[in-house]
């Protein structure tokens, strides 16, 4: 007698992307039991009828946007998941036959067990090189609800990356052959990277942030890997990475003013993007934050949320800018007009260009020892972190101590946020030999 299997959410369950578990129900004789698949889905992406995820239709995208924003998961990530629901069902189907083959009468208990220690990620007979790329999908798939989706994207990319550097040197990946000889010609291999779009023929290439971001990924998850119980090189720690440092793109006080009260009454569509921007560049909110805010998380004259990155509560007092904008929208459900991150980095853009924010601004970056330096109008590089980074500068201008600016935006070291206090002190430096001359 063969199993019943059958999908189903849990829907007494769900988290705070709105997502519900997806569970595997299997049904043998009298016994029946719930095994976890892993994988959390926004119910109106699943079918329970036709047993399948469904296709993410430009129609659906739009109509789920407006409720899931970012939370949304993409096409790839959906194929993904079927094709995961397919094979979970395969290993069941699988196991009954090895049971059946050898006579073995078998119960759900024994299924359950089976696919148990299938997930298992050490046996002495596992290649060492496929275990590592077994791994990275169980530590996304172990931290995708406890961490920002963008935080695990990165680890995608390592994987990617691995395949290629073995591809390209023809030799395989261990655990206990990454040394400080892999991580050096690991680096190489990043720097020399290069890929060509199938239709523009553009070559997309690494600098070192990005290069300096994988590896430091790459110990992150070895770090984890040890702590698993997975035989570890420890030559890697002797591997020093060395970061290049980022502009700190922020709007001047006079930019900030600019935009408050630029006039578009005309453009409804940029007026609250206007709004949503200026709202981060006096609250030092990210976009994730301002997403989940609710009325129930302003408090008088302040905002009492808990952060989404850090899991950690956070007191934003409101001030003169902020208030007006909550005002401005009190007759709305929610307390600021949000749209999703992709349309807001675009349109922000816009805005900016149509309110005059040009100023040119050199991006530097570095291939390797080659400088790579590119002009920008301004408004071409402001994105919605640029509110946060706006935020901590102008703080930090107005005298408020760097302590205080920190308790507000959430950082959790001052090494991180030194990069604030750098930008204001060549600020001042600029004021002060625009007014006074500079020293001859």
């Amino acid at each position: 007698m063969e199993a019943s299997l059958r999908y189903e959410l849990r829907r007494d369950l769900e988290n705070k992307r709105g997502e519900q578990p997806l569970t595997l129900l299997i049904h043998l004789a009298s016994q029946r039991k719930k095994v976890s698949t892993g994988i959390n889905l926004i119910p109106e992406l699943w079918s329970g009828q036709r047993q399948q995820i469904l296709n993410l239709t430009t129609k659906l995208k739009i109509q789920l946007e407006k409720k899931y924003g970012d939370n949304l998961p993409n096409k790839h990530t959906l194929i993904q998941y079927q094709d995961d629901l397919i094979e979970l069902k395969n290993k069941v189907r699988k196991l009954e036959e090895g049971y059946r083959s050898k006579g073995i009468a078998y119960s759900v208990e024994m299924l359950v067990e089976g696919i148990r220690d299938s997930k298992k990620h050490l046996t002495k007979k596992e290649d060492p090189s496929n275990l590592i790329y077994d791994f990275v999908d169980r530590y996304i798939h172990e931290h995708e609800l406890t961490r920002v989706k963008g935080s695990l994207v990165v680890y995608k990319s390592l994987k990617k990356h691995l395949k290629n550097y073995e591809a390209k040197t023809r030799s395989k990946i261990r655990f206990d052959k990454i040394d400080y000889n892999f991580m050096q010609a690991f680096q190489n291999h990043l720097i020399g990277w290069e890929e060509v779009h199938e239709t523009t023929g553009t070559v997309k290439t690494l600098n070192n942030i990005t290069i300096a971001k994988q590896l430091s990924t790459l110990k992150t998850f070895l770090g984890y890997a040890k702590r698993q119980g997975i035989k570890v090189n420890d030559g890697y720690k002797d591997f020093s990475i060395k970061k290049d440092k980022l502009e700190v793109i922020a709007l001047t006080q006079g930019e900030l003013d600019l935009l408050f009260n630029f006039n578009l009454s005309s453009n409804k569509r940029l007026d609250q993007v206007r709004d949503v921007f200026c709202f981060s560049c006096v609250t030092g909110f990210r976009f994730s934050d301002l997403l989940q805010l609710k009325r129930e998380h302003i408090k008088e004259m302040e905002i009492r949320l808990t952060i989404r990155k850090t899991k950690e509560p956070a007191i934003v007092p409101l001030n003169q800018y902020s208030k007006t904008i909550l005002e401005k929208y009190r007759n709305l459900a929610s307390p600021i007009p949000m749209i999703s991150n992709q349309k807001f980095n675009k349109y922000v853009k816009e805005l900016c260009k149509l309110a005059g924010i040009d100023d040119p601004i050199e991006i530097i970056r570095y291939k390797g020892a080659t400088k790579q330096s590119t002009i920008y109008k301004k408004h071409e590089i402001i994105s919605a972190h640029t509110g946060r980074k706006t935020f901590a500068t102008l703080s930090l201008e107005k005298g408020i101590p760097a302590e205080t600016v920190m308790k507000i935006t959430g950082h959790a070291d001052y090494k991180s946020f030194q990069r604030y206090v750098k930008v204001t002190e060549e600020r001042k430096r600029n004021e002060m030999q625009k007014a006074w001359g500079a020293p001859v």
